[in-house]
């Protein structure tokens, strides 16, 4: 990693250096695997120290030449191995922490279909209980973003995007819906990971494989809406199981497909 973040005169303009984490990414490698490694690394030997101010979205789109969706999930890669923390509405900042990690998912240890099923039998422990809380104890505001995050996702995937982020959001959604920290904590752990089709490129070049998988997700995202909208826990919980065991079984289904 540390080689990435000393490329010589390449990336810098006719005049001052370029700072190394806004040059331009190289064309061939996998742009959200480059970013994280080259702010890994800088994070790693320094040069971003803790607390400082990742760049803007904007700025890292514009100087790498990569895609919003890109720079998002790599935050969210970063976020998962605790290297960054996000706060809303001011933005991406390096981890105070970032040396002390005492659990920790390794994004390169999730490129198999038997790591992302774990994630999803993790995800299911965990997900389904947050739900019925949520249908017990989200406010009326609450219950509100719930919903609009998953007309969120709904208009992302009539897009063609592959709605990771949005996807997230859903899920994060209803974790602040507890009114538990904790359970805000697992997912702001996890952060994209929990999703698997940013692991494994099931869908690359399969557009309509990810359009039929992703609208089953939209419907069971809306059956958790409304369970949780009903305040029935057992509801929730039960629409919470489904989409997940559904999903474990259709990731892999979709995966021995397009294998």
């Amino acid at each position: 990693m540390t080689g990435q973040a000393k490329h010589s005169s390449r990336g810098k303009s006719s005049g001052s250096p370029r700072p190394a984490l806004l040059r331009p990414l190289n064309p061939v490698r996998r742009r959200t695997e480059e970013v994280v490694e080259r702010i890994a690394a800088q994070i790693i030997d320094g040069q971003l120290s803790a607390g400082a101010r990742l760049p803007t979205e904007q700025a890292m789109m514009t100087a790498m030449g990569v895609s919003r969706t890109v720079v998002r999930e790599a935050i969210s890669a970063l976020r998962a191995r605790g290297l960054v923390t996000t706060r809303q509405g001011a933005g991406a900042f390096v981890s105070s922490d970032a040396d002390r990690q005492p659990y920790a998912i390794d994004p390169d240890g999730l490129g198999s279909l038997d790591s992302v099923i774990e994630i999803l039998e993790l995800r299911t422990a965990v997900e389904m209980e947050a739900a019925a809380i949520a249908s017990e104890r989200a406010t009326p505001a609450q219950i509100r973003v719930i919903a609009k995050a998953a007309n969120v996702f709904s208009r992302a995937i009539a897009k063609g995007d592959r709605a990771i982020k949005e996807d997230f959001d859903f899920h994060y959604a209803i974790a602040v819906g507890t009114q538990n920290s904790r359970f805000v904590g697992f997912l702001e752990f996890l952060g994209g990971l929990i999703i698997p089709r940013q692991s494994i490129r099931t869908f690359d070049g399969k557009a309509d494989l990810q359009t039929r998988y992703l609208q089953s997700v939209e419907a069971e995202h809306q059956a958790i809406v409304a369970a949780i909208g009903e305040h029935a826990p057992r509801k929730a919980r039960e629409a919470m199981r489904r989409h997940l065991v559904n999903g474990k079984a259709r990731y892999k289904r979709l995966a021995d497909d397009a294998s």
